[in-house]
């Protein structure tokens, strides 16, 4: 670019200033106007739309919403004064600055077009026509022409509302702070030290540990017991095996609400389980399985073996009917028992295949919001926590404080840091996997 505008005409250096003047100039001139309209519309907006929406952005407000007494007919009246609106100021300013972002991608589409028609006027060759720009798009460049739509859709759908919430995180928007009747304001990081080291501590530490550790067993039991399954189900010599696996799939083919809420119910003090064994005189009160703190993480664990050892099984099984049957049969001759074939060939090829989905169950679990809400709905409850309850996990937790706390700036700490928790391990754990490294 600067040696364009060193070595440039007037025209062309005019072209960094006044966007499609080049075009213009080259008989491009349905590119030209567009360029040009294109930074026309901008800096109108930028006066009229994006500097007032930037200046919202940045104060969220400076008037609330109040009650004046005015004399209408003779009759003093209270009306309602409409106020600032923080949550739609911060949603208008972000848009002014995406605003700015997709018109600066223009105008930089604008220098390059410029600096190409200065590269092809130095070389003696003809500008493209309009024509023949289309037909480029619609050939060679045809990939970014269908992009452009799906694009558009997620910067609006998606980066906006993903960049709003991280922006939640360092206001004060809580249910002290609802508009449109009150403001919130800038907070910095408080909300992070409130949630990290402050009072929201003593909740969100014993909810992080328990996260993680229902994390791991839940991911742990399901692939251990769902290959034995696996293996149970393929062992030579079994009858019905068909059977066997019809079965286990139907579990799948339920809706997990339904099993969930069919467990609840079994397992609750006066459901069925607990009837039964007090009937045959095995106890006599009710086993807490759901509302005593330990029992009810422990139950959920079991609850969730039942939900996902099929899957894992399922996947076990098309994996071990592809091994190499010479591997094993050469293993057995030469005097290789089942254990020591299932620990040096079956498990490690399956622990090599399995390894992406390992992963994504585990991210899954601490994602897992229908278990935990459906089951227990996060009970039994803790005096000691905020908002929630003993087997609530940091997913759940950011649910309670969004719709019935309505501390939507909590909420947006506990959603960053859960979101960075995933993506962090993710990365770590599927680049270090011999899957990942076997597939470069």
């Amino acid at each position: 670019m600067k040696t364009v505008f060193k070595e440039g005409d007037l025209i062309t250096k005019l072209s960094f200033i006044i966007s499609g003047l080049n075009n213009l100039r080259n008989k491009q001139i349905i590119k030209g106007l567009a360029y040009l309209l294109a930074e026309v519309f901008f800096l109108i907006s930028f006066v009229l739309q994006v500097i007032p929406a930037l200046h919202g952005l940045i104060t969220l407000g400076t008037h609330t919403q109040g009650v004046e007494t005015k004399v209408v007919d003779g009759i003093e009246m209270q009306v309602t004064v409409d106020g600032d609106n923080s949550m739609l100021l911060m949603i208008f300013g972000l848009a002014a600055v995406i605003f700015c972002l997709v018109y600066a991608y223009v105008f930089w589409c604008g220098l390059k077009s410029n600096r190409k028609l200065f590269v092809l006027h130095k070389a003696g060759i003809k500008a493209p026509s309009f024509k023949e720009d289309f037909e480029t798009l619609a050939d060679g460049r045809f990939h970014m022409t269908l992009m452009a739509i799906p694009l558009i859709g997620v910067v609006i759908f998606t980066v906006l509302p993903l960049v709003y919430m991280i922006l939640i995180a360092f206001t004060s928007y809580d249910h002290l702070h609802l508009p449109p009747k009150h403001l919130f304001s800038w907070v910095g990081l408080a909300n992070f030290a409130n949630v990290f080291t402050g009072r929201m501590a003593n909740t969100f530490l014993p909810l992080l540990s328990w996260t993680l550790i229902w994390a791991v067993f839940a991911t742990a039991t399901t692939f251990f017991f769902g290959i034995l399954l696996a293996l149970i189900i393929n062992t030579k010599g079994l009858k019905g095996k068909k059977i066997w696996r019809t079965l286990f799939v139907i579990t799948m083919a339920v809706p997990q609400f339904v099993s969930l809420l069919t467990m609840k119910n079994l397992l609750s003090s006066w459901g069925p389980v607990n009837t039964l064994l007090q009937k045959w005189g095995l106890i006599g009160a009710p086993i807490p399985f759901l509302t005593n703190g330990l029992m009810a993480k422990i139950t959920i664990i079991f609850v969730n073996m039942w939900v996902g050892i099929p899957v894992t099984m399922l996947v076990a099984t098309g994996i071990i009917m592809n091994l190499p049957s010479e591997q094993l049969e050469a293993a057995e001759i030469d005097g290789a028992n089942k254990f020591q074939i299932f620990r040096s060939i079956t498990f490690p090829q399956i622990l090599l295949i399995m390894t992406p989905t390992l992963i994504q169950q585990f991210i899954g679990n601490i994602n897992n919001f229908n278990v935990i809400y459906l089951l227990t709905g996060g009970t039994p409850s803790n005096p000691k926590y905020y908002q929630a309850g003993e087997t609530d996990l940091l997913v759940t937790w950011l649910y309670k404080l969004t719709v019935e706390a309505a501390d939507y700036n909590l909420a947006s700490v506990v959603g960053i840091f859960i979101f960075t928790l995933s993506a962090v391990f993710s990365l770590l754990a599927y680049t270090r996997t011999n899957s990942y490294k076997e597939g470069l």
